[in-house]
Parts: structure tokens; C-alpha cells; sequence
């Protein structure tokens, strides 16, 4: 016997940036379903930027008291209240959560069926529900896939029985580990190594690759790891083979590059060493949707994937695994679900940033990238901070910027910068290459004096 099955105009999967659809469908008088088991808000809100950005905002002002000695300023940090940080974090958190939660309420008043359940693909643009809802189908005619993604957990010996902490358990934590050894160095590491080496707490990278931060610009990645020496260990080409616990402490066994072995002990054990699609946890693969190695789910430059009115971005898609690139993608997915004329996304032209100490902030094409595109063709211009009035008053000695643009047009391609305020500062550049814009769009204008913005200009004045 067929089972009934509940038609919608739109179907949206994942209540992190697939809110921004569910909002423009309601907002259409359509006739919605949204299907989440997890927080409101996805990963962005619960357990990535809002949290650890509020985590490591008191971090970078301790930072800033400790190298206050530079500028004859003696000052020292008495006291750090753990307690209060992480409550005001959890207030953040809960604050996102609460209007969300709100909106919903009042959007399930009109046109929104909300399944906070979990669910899986039967068929194209068709979910079996679970839960409370046990059975139910229910279809869209357009279909959104929004599903975010989980840590990735290496295969380790042992590490199960550690009671290894990721960036979604260390947000529980009551006190800072005396020590802690943190498994990975991309960006969630190393932004939580600054967080608690500014805590007081001993912190060790094991990271498997030959760097940190590994899709920097090479100049980029050795001032950072210079830099962050200061106040972490930092072992590269390291495998870890094992993990166990004695105790309070936990042990982490390792091989170098040339197979010698290695021992790590710290009192907690941290786990950052990448990001897994959720596209398995609702089936897409069974469903017939296309998905990488890594399950990430492919789709065009549209966000269009190879099911029919069936479109997927965000964390799911693993293109650019950042909040702002996944707001624009869903804005680009509902435009194409709705208009003729279609929209393509721009991965090139999405900046990024490392919330760590020194900061870095990225986007476009790296000089590699770029002279593999243009080959010659490519002019590259470099300013330290200490190049311009603000960056000397601050005795900025580490940070600099990179600029690359093409040679035959000047047009922008790409603007890497590690240093103070780096997150700020790129934007500058950010929006020059996303309007494809020459290196004279900046430099024709005027920068306050003295004020770190002439760093932007400073470097693309000295293309060459």
C-alpha cells in the first residue's frame, strides 16, 4: 500500500544558512518544509564562529597587555575569569538560537512546517521522516540541501577511550586544561591553540602535513608559524599512530618523517583535523545525488546538483566552508530556483580569515595559483607594516601584505595579508575582486593618513 506523501513548494534541509531560503519561500507565500534534528543556526551559530569568536576575542586582549612592553606600556594580565567567558559565550550562542526559534514560531503560523527530526532521502526531492514523525514522506517540488558538515575523526588507535575533546565538546569545558595537545593545524586549531595558550594553558600541534595553515601563501605560513612558536609547540610531519589516558593525563604516540617515535602527554586532547559532509546522515548518496571521495555533494557553479530542481550549498557542498560563502550561495541557489536567468557563484572571489595570533586574512589567488592561470603575466607587490606611519607607531615588526594582480589589465587577483586587524583590512581587496577591479580602483583613492588602510594601497603601489 502507498504511503501519503506531504507535497510542498519548497523543501529546505538544514537550519544553518538554509534559513536564509526558508525566510525568502515564506517571505513568497510558498508553502514550505524545513527539516533540521540539530541546533537552529547549523554549525556557524552553535559551534563555529559565533562561539570560538567569542572565545577569542578576551584572547587576543590578553595578547595585546602581554606585548604592551613594545610601546613602554608595563602592564600585566592579574586574572582570567574562565567562568565568565565561557558563560558569555553560551549567552551568544543562546541569544541566535532564542530569534531563531521566534521567527520560526511565527513563520509555522502561516505557510512553514518545521521537522526537527531526522530524515532521509527515498527518492529525488523525497524525505522518509523519523522521530515523532516516524514514517512520514514528505516531497518538495524544489528542493534545498543546506546539511552542514560534522568534525572529521582521524582513525587512531585508542582515541575513542580518550574522551578527545572537538570544537563542538570544548565548548563545554568549565575550567582550561593545564595542557592540551591539539591533533591538526588548519584554522580551527590553531584559533583554539591562541585561545588557550592565552588561557595559561601548555598547548602542543601535532600536524601530519609539512605546515600549518597549509593553503596560505608560503611567505604567510612561515612568519605565522614563527609567530605562533612563541606560545605553542609546534611539531610538523607528524603521524600520531595511537592515543590513551592514565590517569588525568592523556598520551599520544607518534612517527616522525624518518619513523622515529614520538611521545606527547597533556591533560586534555583536541581533535581539528578537518571537516566531514552530513550528506551521508540523510542519505544523498542512496538518493542519487552526486557526491565526491570526501561526500561532499557536487553541484555547477549555479549550486544546481545533478537532481532536478534539487540545490545544495554551505558546509554540505565543502567549496568554501565559511559562513558568508554559504549566505551567498543560498542566495545564489534561490535565485536560480526562481528566475530564468540564472547566477553563477564566485569561489575565487571569497575572502577568509584566521582568527588566531597574528591574524591572517585572505582571498583570490595565491602568486602560485596565479602564474599558473597568467603565467608570466602576473605582477606582485609586498608592504610590511612597518612601511607605513600607523604600523611603526605600533612597532608592528611581523605583519606584512601580498598583493597579486594580472599584469596586462592590473586587475586584482588576489591579496593576502598577516598582521593586526588583517580580517578588516582585506576587505578593502575583497571588494575590488569580487566587482573585478583593477589594483588603480584602490590606489586612485585616498587613504586616511596615518591609518593601517595605506598598507592595502602600500602593496599594490609597489606591483612590479
Amino acid at each position: 500500500m502507498a504511503r501519503n506523501v506531504k507535497e510542498y513548494d519548497v523543501l529546505v534541509i538544514g537550519a544553518g544558512v538554509g534559513m536564509n531560503v526558508v525566510f525568502k519561500a515564506v517571505g513568497s507565500g510558498l508553502k514550505v518544509a524545513l527539516v533540521s534534528k540539530d541546533h537552529l543556526g547549523g554549525t556557524c551559530l552553535n559551534y563555529g564562529c559565533v562561539p570560538s569568536k567569542t572565545l577569542i576575542y578576551p584572547a587576543d586582549r590578553i595578547r595585546e597587555i602581554e606585548e604592551a612592553g613594545r610601546i613602554g606600556v608595563k602592564a600585566q594580565v592579574l586574572d582570567v575569569d574562565f567562568a565568565s567567558i565561557m558563560a558569555r559565550m553560551n549567552k551568544a550562542r543562546n541569544h541566535g538560537r532564542d530569534f531563531l526559534r521566534r521567527e520560526i514560531e511565527k513563520a509555522s503560523k502561516k505557510n512553514l512546517d518545521y521537522y526537527d527530526v531526522p530524515a532521509h532521502f527515498t527518492g529525488p526531492r523525497t524525505l522518509e521522516l523519523t522521530g515523532r514523525f516516524e514514517g512520514q514522506l514528505i516531497r518538495g517540488k524544489k528542493t534545498f540541501i543546506a546539511s552542514g558538515s560534522r568534525p572529521l575523526i582521524p582513525r587512531i588507535e585508542g582515541l575513542e577511550d580518550t574522551g578527545y575533546l572537538t570544537n563542538e565538546s570544548v565548548l563545554e569545558l568549565q575550567k582550561p586544561p593545564e595542557s592540551i595537545i591539539m591533533i591538526g593545524g588548519g584554522y580551527i586549531a590553531v584559533e583554539y591553540a591562541h585561545f588557550f595558550s592565552a588561557m595559561g594553558t601548555k598547548v602542543t600541534i601535532l600536524e601530519a602535513g609539512d605546515s600549518l595553515i597549509a593553503r596560505e601563501e608560503p611567505e604567510i605560513i612561515g612568519a605565522f608559524e614563527a609567530e605562533m612558536s612563541k606560545y605553542a609547540a609546534i611539531n610538523k610531519e607528524v603521524t600520531v599512530t595511537g592515543a590513551w589516558r592514565e590517569g588525568a593525563m592523556v598520551f599520544a604516540s607518534c612517527l616522525d618523517k624518518n619513523g622515529k617515535k614520538l611521545k606527547f602527554a597533556a591533560e586534555s586532547l583536541m581533535v581539528a583535523v578537518g571537516r566531514v559532509s552530513n550528506a551521508d546522515l540523510i542519505g544523498a548518496r542512496e538518493a542519487g545525488i552526486l557526491t565526491d571521495e570526501r561526500n561532499f555533494i557536487k553541484v555547477d557553479d549555479g549550486l544546481l546538483t545533478n537532481i532536478e530542481n534539487t540545490w545544495a550549498f554551505g558546509d554540505a557542498i565543502g567549496r568554501q566552508m565559511f559562513t558568508h560563502a554559504g549566505d551567498r550561495e543560498s542566495e545564489i541557489a534561490w535565485h536560480n530556483a526562481t528566475h530564468d536567468k540564472k547566477l553563477m557563484m564566485d569561489f575565487d572571489s571569497v575572502p577568509h580569515a584566521i582568527f588566531s595570533h597574528p591574524q591572517v586574512a585572505s582571498v583570490g589567488l595565491t602568486e602560485k595559483e596565479a602564474r599558473v592561470r597568467y603565467g608570466d603575466g602576473v605582477l606582485v607587490g609586498r608592504a610590511s607594516y612597518s612601511d607605513v606611519a600607523k604600523g611603526i607607531a605600533m612597532r608592528e615588526s611581523a605583519g606584512f601584505a601580498k598583493a597579486i594582480a594580472q599584469k596586462k589589465t592590473r586587475r586584482l587577483l588576489g591579496f593576502h595579508i598577516l598582521g593586526p586587524l588583517a580580517p578588516i583590512l582585506i576587505q578593502e581587496a575583497a571588494n575590488t575582486i569580487a566587482n573585478g577591479g583593477t589594483a588603480d580602483y584602490i590606489t586612485g583613492g585616498m587613504h586616511i593618513f596615518p591609518e593601517l588602510s595605506e598598507l592595502v594601497a602600500e602593496a599594490l603601489g609597489r606591483l612590479s
